[in-house]
């Protein structure tokens, strides 16, 4: 598989690190014990389109949002993640 990075061009699978689905959203501060199990444990396993964050530390060190056929590893999409570094920070 190759991910074409908006700022380096067409690169190679090995010069990324997947993170995961981009869909789920951190609870707020004070969430209950079972928002939070739902958000650490729970995910979809999903076949068909989805949408996952991936950093290119062996380029440009940006963090994407890949859109991804988990079927068939076609790459629809791929564009900056807004903000991914400093929400990770974060954690």
């Amino acid at each position: 598989m190759r991910i074409v990075c908006p700022f380096c061009g067409e690169r190679e699978l090995g010069e990324f690190t997947y993170l995961g689905d981009a869909k789920p959203v951190r609870p707020v501060a004070g969430a209950s014990e079972d928002e939070v199990f739902d958000y650490v444990y729970l995910r979809d396993n999903i076949a068909g389109d989805t949408s996952e964050y991936w950093y290119h530390g062996g380029g440009c060190r940006a963090w994407l949002k890949i859109t991804r056929n988990t079927l068939t590893h076609e790459i629809s999409a791929v564009e900056p993640a807004a903000g991914v570094g400093a929400r990770l920070a974060a954690k």
